[in-house]
């Protein structure tokens, strides 16, 4: 079962994103039934006999007492796991606010999976991305590089929302890219509101979406929405000028005027989403940005298979 949820406003006080990665974590593994730490960084490979004089750390007492002889169990790290955090970071993720947007809540995210990931000495690199890729880092496992990962997050939340002249998204042109460069089997993991300005657009997202399965990767896509205003349409009965943040394009209109179209059209959208993604066997998490962040380190240790 997930952990009890943690405190959404505490979390956004904090200003430091290494020293909140860490409180995150620290909580959602003292909220799980078992911890994930258990197996993900060392797992047993053998015994041999105890040399005198070494430490007692890792002795097998049950073997002692069976057979009366001193082992010591021999382990092996796990390096293999390799993950790359696809960020996106186009004009429609700094909505509906500063500081409570989808870009950082997504930050939140991603800095949490970064400090789970470098905790079981697992390789993790980041892929910041609008219409093109922005960055992209190497992946390694080290402590430094985690660091270093953090401050590019940091500044990613301390950044203004870009104007209407620097493009929308180009997810699938980013996704192709990427499946083309990563050289092993890896977890990608991202993170992004999918909209795109028609509907060729999520055509072509999702054949990316299935060019990555199709070398072998895992994928793991947290859908990220505020939901009460971008899938519920819930605004209060008044006029509004409604602008597309990536297009500038701006309309008046009553809410009532258009919600009941509006659902059903994001609920179309999100099915299908869903749908395919099932077909392809890529794990599809939706999130609402005003949820607690456990919902989302729950999904990556399940897509882990650490948890049940």
């Amino acid at each position: 079962m997930p952990p009890q949820p943690l405190d959404l406003a505490a979390v956004r006080s904090f200003e430091n994103l290494e020293f909140l990665a860490r409180q995150l974590v620290d909580g959602f593994i003292t909220g799980l039934h078992q911890s994930p730490y258990h197996g993900f960084s060392v797992e047993f490979s053998e015994h041999r006999l105890y040399n005198p004089g070494e430490s007692t750390r890792h002795l097998d007492w049950k073997v002692l007492a069976r057979t009366d002889k001193l082992f010591v169990k021999r382990y092996e790290e796990e390096t293999n796991l390799r993950c790359h955090l696809l960020l996106d970071v186009s004009p429609s993720m700094y909505y509906p606010r500063p500081s409570h947007d989808k870009l950082h809540f997504s930050i939140l995210c991603a800095a949490a999976i970064t400090t789970l990931l470098q905790k079981q000495r697992d390789a993790v690199g980041l892929v910041t991305f609008s219409d093109k890729i922005e960055a992209q880092t190497p992946v390694r496992s080290t402590s430094t590089h985690r660091h270093t990962l953090l401050l590019q997050m940091q500044q990613l939340m301390e950044r203004t929302a870009p104007t209407t002249e620097h493009g929308g998204t180009d997810v699938a042109g980013v996704i192709h890219q990427i499946a083309q460069q990563i050289p092993k089997r890896s977890l990608v993991i991202i993170f992004s509101d999918m909209l795109g300005r028609s509907q060729q657009d999520q055509t072509d997202t999702l054949a990316a979406l299935q060019h990555l399965k199709h070398q072998h990767h895992e994928v793991l896509l947290f859908h990220v929405m505020d939901r009460a205003t971008e899938t519920d349409f819930d605004f209060a009965e008044r006029p509004y000028v409604f602008e597309d943040v990536e297009t500038g394009q701006r309309i008046k209109l009553n809410p009532s005027q258009v919600r009941e179209q509006y659902r059903a059209a994001m609920q179309q959208y999100t099915q299908d989403l869903a749908l395919r993604c099932g077909q392809y066997r890529i794990d599809f998490v939706p999130v609402d940005i005003q949820e607690p962040f456990d919902k989302v380190l729950h999904a990556y240790l399940v897509k882990r298979g650490k948890v049940r």
